[in-house]
């Protein structure tokens, strides 16, 4: 895709047959020297199997930080505008200070792999 992202809107993308109607929100956008910029994101209407909640299954994912090639791989079209998710605050701030001591980094796989990713994280 050669669009320009930007914080606030919400892009459906190439998900998981499971999570039909799925769609990420830009949160916040950052700009690192050595990787480009960096997109935090929250995936919602997901259906990650989570036995640790009730119901057993997770359907937004409050913090994802992505890279411009992850997004170029995987969203499909612009949905609209909203306001950031506050929920992923709490973890960007997590991530944040692990990046920072370099024990983090940004996703650059298709996002529908990061989703599998977290789901088998989770169980295992």
């Amino acid at each position: 895709m050669s669009e320009v992202y930007k914080e606030g809107q919400y892009w459906a993308y190439d998900a998981r047959d499971q999570d039909e109607g799925a769609y990420v929100l830009i949160n916040k956008i950052e700009s690192h020297e050595k990787l480009g910029k960096i997109f935090h994101i929250s995936f919602f209407n997901v259906k990650v199997k989570n036995p640790m909640i009730s119901g057993g299954f997770s359907k937004e994912l409050p913090h994802s930080p992505v890279s411009k090639e992850a997004l170029d791989k995987s969203v499909t079209r612009l949905l609209g505008t909203k306001p950031e998710n506050p929920d992923y605050l709490g973890g960007y701030k997590t991530w944040k200070e692990a990046f920072d001591a370099g024990k983090a980094g940004v996703f650059t796989m298709e996002l529908r792999d990061i989703v599998d990713g977290v789901e088998q994280a989770i169980n295992h």
